[in-house]
């Protein structure tokens, strides 16, 4: 079993809530203040700012103060390590199923072979039997 990664961890932790979600997603489409980002949510601003430090305890958005304001920007890298674990299990599944497919495939020529030779004797029999 692989060890535990605690950077993958926080990355899906921050990932597992539709709020901070829905951050990230418009922090794909431009930088944002934290106020910009809040707007659309009816939570207060405590709740907002611990979202935010989830996410950059996770790496996955930086954060830049000017004065009362916190500007934010989203880093790919984080999604970048999510995504690289995600491909390498996919390619593992994928490759699994693909060798139950054929295996199954190949039980299943088995097994037909098998029931036409069976049928075959069976049908050899009959004819050699009188009425």
């Amino acid at each position: 079993m692989a060890e535990p990664d605690p950077r993958l961890d926080r990355i899906f932790f921050a990932l597992s809530d539709p709020t901070r979600r829905a951050i990230v997603g418009r922090l794909a489409g431009r930088p944002s203040t934290v106020g910009e980002l809040a707007q659309p949510f009816s939570i207060s601003a405590p709740a907002i700012s611990k979202h935010m430090k989830i996410l950059e305890g996770a790496g996955l958005i930086r954060r830049r103060v000017e004065g009362r304001r916190h500007h934010c920007t989203l880093d790919p890298r984080a999604l970048e390590a999510a995504q690289d674990w995600l491909s390498y299990h996919r390619d593992f599944w994928e490759a699994r199923l693909d060798e139950l497919e054929s295996f199954l495939e190949e039980s299943d020529k088995s097994s037909q072979q098998r029931s036409e030779t069976t049928q075959r004797k069976g049908s050899k029999r009959m004819k050699g039997t009188t009425p």
